[in-house]
């Protein structure tokens, strides 16, 4: 997916305090099995060869075999693609490993960004490691289930006759179907668990005793999972805009619907903020009503022939992932509203919506992933019900969202069962999470800082972005660097262990020429694909 973001300005600073209360205890899933020894598997060093880029010129790259299913270590075998920063500090604290989230995120930049954004005395003493999980872009094989999948104009995501309900399902099940004809050999391997496998298969081809991890999102998942099998092999764990393990991952996707609903509201809001901008009122309810009509103007008339009402909801979803992208939706939005100017409403599509080649390869390993981690619902009756109910309190997403995990129901594996994520025995690990984060929200960044003792959680007071450190918050990147530096972690006396208030939200662009990329926009261009 291309993605292209506006600058967000202002400095923050640290303060202190507590934030919600830790919710109610929820239903614990089954223990992970045991990870097979670590000596009947084969281990393989890296051969690394340069390939810079003109932001990454020191970056990395190599690739490592792997078994496709780890407790059969003499079957088949997969490739990962692997990339370095390598160290040049003389203290040494070992790899780095990345993970910018999804899953089907790709991490090899990733591992560029995170070492040219950290401050370079703390950087310098990494090797940091970016990899491109089983599936994934350079990994080999990397699925591709049904090539464009997501090509204009599909049909209206909201069921709103048995006809459209009829067509969005046979989309659903024609991608499952085609995912377990072309792969059926590989989909039962393509799983969390089987990543974090992969985690430990690097870091014993790097020669490690322990890693250090930092992940986004899904990020967060897969390094909990490992920390869950290998507690003895994490040295230091960073865990940014946190997945729940509580509720992986059919009811996480309808807690998301009600929370970017919430953030689509609080765009909405923006909007109504800078009326002498976008002269689209100053009521941000007739301005929701505004966006909805565009919604059923183009699910009649779809702009140029690309943008119908589900390519409207796929453009106007990555802000409620990041507000950078507010200030380019408002302009498409207002164009469109004001003067029927539908062109820029087609470019922000290009630019945040449409799915590309690589968008492909992400959705099929994120329906792999998601679709085997854990159960879903077989009965197409219980999605009709819960997303309907759902939509009527949350419409935004509700039926977008659904679609989009709708093969889950048709899916040709069976599922396994999540992963109890509860550790006692990690050295202190460092969570971050902002207070209003829709793909994420909230309640898992508390969660898992209950479930990971010793853990210290950062919140974001205010925030909504998704991904939160390396943004542009000079507070949470303090905390960050101090962990990495040396371990140091703040301690609290309540619900959070430090409290960092939010940027302010950007400002409209005074014109295109004038905006520049900012560290926020790079980072959001990099996390996984919509996760």
């Amino acid at each position: 997916m291309r993605q292209r973001a506006a600058v967000l300005c202002g400095a923050a600073v640290i303060a202190a305090g507590t934030v919600t209360a830790v919710p109610a205890e929820a239903s614990a899933p089954h223990p992970v099995s045991a990870a097979p020894p670590a000596s009947t598997l084969r281990a393989a060093k890296p051969g690394w060869k340069k390939c810079g880029t003109a932001d990454y010129p020191t970056l990395q790259c190599a690739s490592l075999s792997v078994p496709l299913d780890h407790a059969r270590p003499d079957g088949k075998r997969i490739t990962l693609a692997l990339s370095r920063v390598p160290h040049t500090a003389e203290k040494y604290q070992g790899p780095l490993l990345v993970n910018p989230g999804g899953p089907g995120g790709s991490g090899l930049t990733l591992a560029g960004f995170v070492a040219s954004s950290l401050p370079a005395e703390v950087a310098a003493q990494y090797d940091v490691i970016g990899f491109d999980p089983r599936g994934v872009g350079k990994s080999k094989p990397a699925l591709n289930c049904r090539p464009g999948h997501f090509d204009p104009v599909r049909p209206d995501s909201l069921p709103a006759t048995p006809a459209v309900e009829k067509a969005d399902l046979a989309r659903a099940k024609s991608f499952a179907e085609a995912c377990g004809e072309k792969y059926s050999d590989v989909l039962p391997y393509i799983d969390t668990v089987s990543a974090a496998r992969d985690v430990d298969a690097i870091r014993r081809a790097l020669g490690a005793e322990r890693i250090n991890y930092f992940g986004y999102s899904y990020g967060t998942y897969l390094g909990a999972v490992y920390a869950k099998l290998h507690p003895d092999r994490v040295r230091r764990l960073v865990l940014d805009s946190v997945v729940d393990p509580t509720d992986v991952w059919y009811d996480a996707n309808l807690h998301q619907d009600l929370a970017f609903n919430d953030r689509h509201r609080a765009f909405l809001a923006w909007i109504a903020e800078h009326d002498a901008t976008y002269g689209l009122g100053t009521d941000p309810e007739r301005i929701e009503a505004a966006w909805y009509a565009m919604r059923t103007a183009l699910g009649k008339r779809p702009a140029d022939g690309k943008v119908g009402a589900s390519e409207l909801e796929d453009t106007f979803i990555p802000g409620g992932y990041y507000n950078g992208y507010w200030p380019y939706l408002a302009e498409a939005f207002a164009a469109y509203a004001n003067d029927g100017n539908t062109d820029p409403l087609v470019e922000a599509y290009e630019n945040f919506g449409a799915v590309d080649a690589s968008g492909d390869n992400g959705y099929s390993v994120y329906t792999a992933v998601e679709c085997r981690d854990a159960g879903w619902p077989r009965d197409w009756d219980d999605w009709r019900d819960d997303n309907w109910d759902v939509y009527e309190k949350a419409p935004f997403m509700a039926w977008n969202n659904a679609w989009y995990n709708a093969p889950c129901a048709f899916w040709p594996t069976d599922s396994r069962d999540p992963v109890d994520v509860t550790n006692h025995e990690l050295p202190p690990a460092l969570l971050f999470q902002a207070t209003g984060d829709a793909a994420t929200p909230y309640e898992g960044g508390v969660t898992v800082h209950r479930l990971l003792r010793g853990s210290s959680l950062v919140v974001e007071e205010g925030g909504g972005n998704h991904g939160i450190t390396l943004s542009g918050n000079s507070c949470l990147n303090q905390h960050l660097a101090a962990y990495l530096a040396d371990g140091t972690v703040p301690r609290g006396d309540g619900g959070a262990d430090a409290v960092c208030p939010a940027l302010p939200t950007p400002k409209p662009l005074e014109s295109k020429a004038a905006s520049t990329s900012s560290r926020g926009s790079t980072l959001h261009g990099l996390l996984g694909f919509r996760g």
